[in-house]
């Protein structure tokens, strides 16, 4: 199910939510050093990650499933949000360089058509990113945050599934070894938790952020039986 964008909104301007922003935030732009002249999508709820890529990627655009709802953004200029059917993107095919999946996977029930989205709007040298809840860590216990809803996995979940929708897995990390809790002593100490977990405990991270690859054999279909949807291309420039 998915998580309303109202209510998304509101966890990352509190002070917990700042601090899953930063870290998220962080790990996403080691991955992602340099995307000049490049196309960057966001599917879920991805835009409190996009603002470092405006300005340096060629486009840049949100986009919301119609089950979460939109939230505008940014908050200053022309938006670049769009509600989607994220099962029938309105996007041509190898048109989208990099992908931000935040909030989607563990909240879609139709992983697999999405996915396969996600695979046929990528360029051949496409790349995404998906930040998922691990199945292991509190976050994914706890009702105090979005990530404590849908569906939780590990790293291992996550390398097996995108490996069935035609993805080869580049690398994980892990984020949120702070435990998620409101008290100010613990997450002024974030930093430290982020230190100490990402050396000895990332089994028990609150997040996995997973990198992978568009897979392409021989030109061959990724998707056998796959059925084409009329769509009307959203603009990237």
């Amino acid at each position: 199910m998915w998580t309303d964008a109202i209510d998304l909104r509101d966890f990352y301007a509190s002070a917990l939510g700042g601090v899953a922003r930063r870290m998220i935030a962080r790990l996403v732009r080691q991955m992602w050093p340099d995307v000049a002249g490049l196309s960057v999508l966001g599917l879920g709820y991805a835009t409190p990650f996009l603002g470092p890529f405006c300005g340096e990627a060629d486009s840049v655009l949100a986009v919301m499933p119609a089950a979460q709802g939109v939230i505008p953004w940014p908050a200053d200029g022309a938006s670049q949000t769009a509600l989607v059917d994220e099962n029938s993107l309105p996007f041509a095919d190898r048109s989208i360089d990099r992908a931000l999946l935040v909030h989607a996977l563990e909240c879609s029930e139709h992983v697999r058509p999405m996915m396969r989205e996600i695979w046929r709007v990528l360029s051949d040298s496409g790349r995404m990113i998906a930040v998922v809840p691990n199945l292991h860590g509190l976050w994914a216990q706890s009702e105090r945050t979005p990530f404590g809803h849908g569906r939780p996995y590990s790293t291992h979940q996550l390398s097996r599934g995108l490996r069935h929708v035609m993805f080869t897995p580049l690398q994980a990390s892990a984020a949120l070894f702070v435990p998620p809790s409101r008290s100010r002593l613990l997450l002024s100490s974030a930093g430290f938790w982020e230190e100490v977990g990402e050396r000895w405990f990332k089994t028990f991270a609150g997040l996995v952020v997973f990198e992978a690859t568009k897979q392409i054999y021989g030109g061959q279909p990724a998707f056998e039986g796959a059925v084409r949807q009329p769509y009307v291309a959203v603009a990237l420039r």
